[in-house]
């Protein structure tokens, strides 16, 4: 902004700080939280005692409080009831009806057999049930014990067990040496894998020339004969017969 521009007796210059009207926003200080009231208070600062008025309750048009006037006996005192101790005489009572115990001679002790008595056990067949075809259960050849011989066995210990195994057939003197790979039957691994890559070049195939499959006449084609030789070379111009000859001079 140029020094030498006045608006009458004040002249323009940059300002010394921000101001609003270089904004188009409100500017910070709205984002700030509020100091004020107790909802989305400030949290850095302290927050005074609220206090608030409570509303008015509606008044009811009926009251259920009974009021002052209850109607306390006039014996009734802070202690107790005053006046000297009174008794009364209740009813008689129903008779309760007796007991039906039986007597000794209801019992049958006779009767109670392995009840009070003891006795060997009793065993019974009880009959095939309706589901019997249905059934999947095992019979008893379908279960499957372990065998006591040998290091298998379950909750037993074993003596130790030797065995002999069979004849190898590597390094034997009946072993076919026919049979063994030869130097060829080897993969080589490829030295550049885990080496450095020599480097590598190649040679490309020949490159033929496009082929051209035109017919060319050969010697016996040409006829020498029936050529005409063109007339010999002039200087100037030929004029034909037809056309005016060239006047230059002209006379006045």
């Amino acid at each position: 902004m140029s020094a030498d521009v006045w608006v009458g007796t004040w002249r323009p210059h940059r300002p010394r700080g921000p101001i609003a009207s270089l904004y188009s926003s409100p500017g910070p200080k709205y984002a700030l939280p509020t100091n004020v009231g107790y909802p989305l208070h400030d949290p850095s600062r302290y927050r005074a005692p609220a206090y608030s008025f409570g509303i008015r309750r509606p008044q009811e048009l009926v009251g259920c409080s009974p009021g002052p006037g209850y109607l306390i006996p006039t014996n009734m005192t802070m202690r107790g009831k005053d006046g000297i101790p009174a008794f009364s005489i209740y009813g008689r009572p129903r008779d309760v009806m007796s007991f039906m115990t039986p007597g000794p001679g209801r019992y049958s002790p006779e009767k109670a057999k392995n009840v009070a008595y003891p006795s060997a056990p009793n065993y019974s067949l009880a009959s095939r049930t309706k589901n019997f075809d249905y059934d999947q259960s095992p019979g008893p050849a379908a279960y499957g014990l372990p065998p006591m011989l040998g290091p298998k066995v379950i909750g037993k210990s074993t003596a130790p067990n030797y065995s002999i195994f069979g004849r190898s057939m590597v390094g034997s003197f009946y072993e076919d040496l026919s049979r063994t790979p030869g130097p060829c039957n080897y993969r080589l691994v490829d030295p550049s894998v885990y080496k450095n890559r020599p480097p590598h070049f190649s040679m490309l195939a020949r490159n033929m020339p496009p082929g051209d499959n035109t017919l060319k006449p050969g010697p016996g084609a040409y006829s020498p004969e029936k050529h005409t030789p063109q007339r010999g070379l002039t200087f100037g111009i030929r004029h034909s017969d037809y056309v005016a000859p060239l006047i230059v001079d002209v006379a006045d």
